[in-house]
């Protein structure tokens, strides 16, 4: 069956990962804007998937990584003095408010940002009644007990990013970890402006055959899996269908392939087994996730698992000190602006090149969705109003 799963996915992605793989590399100096979406997960159990780690155990986890991140990236700063962000997609079913307290205390002194992630439909398929409540009462939660999310101009509606559990976005796995076909249409009514969950981990049935690609679902939303296909962002042209779909790169790397004689593939996980490293950033690059008309900005979207205690190394410990040392310190040989960005600001710097933008992508992080947290007092104030009000 794992080898009937293997020939199937590699028969999907391969023909688009290797053309990918054999085009030529972006030239002259490019922006890099990079994103590093953390499945944040303080339960995980890594031997078993049904399993939570006890709640003093979470609260070490968390405590442990909010005291010792920050002096790890402290020192290396991208081109607008920013240090390297994670976006915490915290899980909504497994809510606990003393835990989103300390990761919000910690987004607030500036070190990330909270966005929404969502596990369901495991051992039985859910309904969209229960996917929009899930939604919305864990929406509601950040942004009015913790101060996360963000709102845009003009409503009093939390807007957020998302990343599906176990990559079904849209019930885009056989039926299996989701269940509601109708949940982009779902996702797009509760506020979300982006989604990124794509790619998926090696060998999953939810992979789609569109790769390193920015762009709008082209498929009616109510329908299952309406990310397959889709309009690419251009600049010039503000998309209208969101939320907008912003994949990380998949590819095939040819180096590897060569070596093992067959298909090896780079998906942005940064793990154990495949920490961070400038092969790698090579061919992040190389994936040329863009907005069409914007060949200089370039966007990297990378995911992880921070809680995960067997991805120590590769997301705290010495692998991952010595590849942010490299990637910063060599960024100018290399001819490459960095910027390091939460998910919404990755999605309001698409926008701003949608609307024909140029310059400088960092003066964008806040185009048009903007932190709650970083709002005025007032502005905030203006945003706690009953949930029945809010869609």
């Amino acid at each position: 069956m794992r080898l009937k799963k293997q020939i199937a996915y590699a028969r999907k992605i391969l023909p688009a990962a290797t053309w990918r793989a054999l085009n030529p590399p972006a030239r002259g100096p490019v922006h890099l804007i990079l994103a590093l979406a953390d499945h944040f997960e303080p339960s995980i159990v890594p031997e078993d998937g049904q399993k939570r780690a006890s709640r003093p155990e979470q609260e070490r986890r968390l405590e442990h990584w909010a005291r010792e991140y920050p002096k790890i990236v402290d020192p290396w700063r991208d081109h607008d003095g920013r240090p390297l962000l994670h976006t915490y997609f915290y899980p909504a079913e497994q809510y606990d408010q003393g835990l989103l307290d300390m990761l919000a205390d910690h987004c607030h002194a500036g070190w990330g940002e909270v966005e929404i992630h969502l596990h369901h439909g495991i051992s039985h398929p859910d309904t969209a009644e229960n996917t929009r409540r899930a939604l919305v009462e864990f929406r509601d939660q950040l942004a009015f007990r913790h101060r996360c999310l963000a709102l845009e101009e003009g409503s009093t509606r939390p807007a957020y990013a998302f990343v599906h559990g176990n990559f079904a976005l849209a019930n885009s796995a056989a039926g299996r970890f989701c269940g509601v076909d109708s949940e982009m249409q779902i996702l797009a009514e509760t506020g979300c402006y982006a989604d990124l969950t794509m790619p998926t981990g090696f060998w999953h049935p939810a992979q789609i055959e569109k790769l390193n690609s920015v762009y709008e679902c082209a498929l009616a939303l109510d329908q299952a899996a309406p990310h397959r296909k889709g309009r690419d962002l251009v600049a010039g042209r503000a998309p209208i269908t969101f939320p907008l779909i912003v994949q990380g790169p998949l590819l095939t790397d040819l180096r590897r392939t060569l070596r093992s004689a067959r298909p090896a593939f780079e998906n942005g996980a940064i793990t154990g087994a495949q920490p961070a490293t400038l092969h790698r950033l090579s061919l992040w690059k190389q994936a040329q996730v863009r907005v069409l008309g914007r060949p200089d900005w370039l966007f990297i979207k990378l995911h992880c698992h921070s809680m995960d205690p067997t991805q120590k190394d590769a997301v705290i410990g010495d692998s991952f000190r010595n590849f942010l040392a490299a990637l910063v310190g060599g960024a100018a040989d290399r001819k490459e602006t960095l910027h390091f960005v939460a998910a919404r600001e990755m999605a309001n710097i698409l926008l701003a090149a949608c609307d024909g933008r140029d310059g400088n992508p960092g003066d964008y992080r806040d185009y048009r969705f903007k932190r709650i947290a970083g709002l005025p007092l007032s502005a905030e104030k203006s945003t706690s109003v009953p949930v029945s009000l809010k869609g």
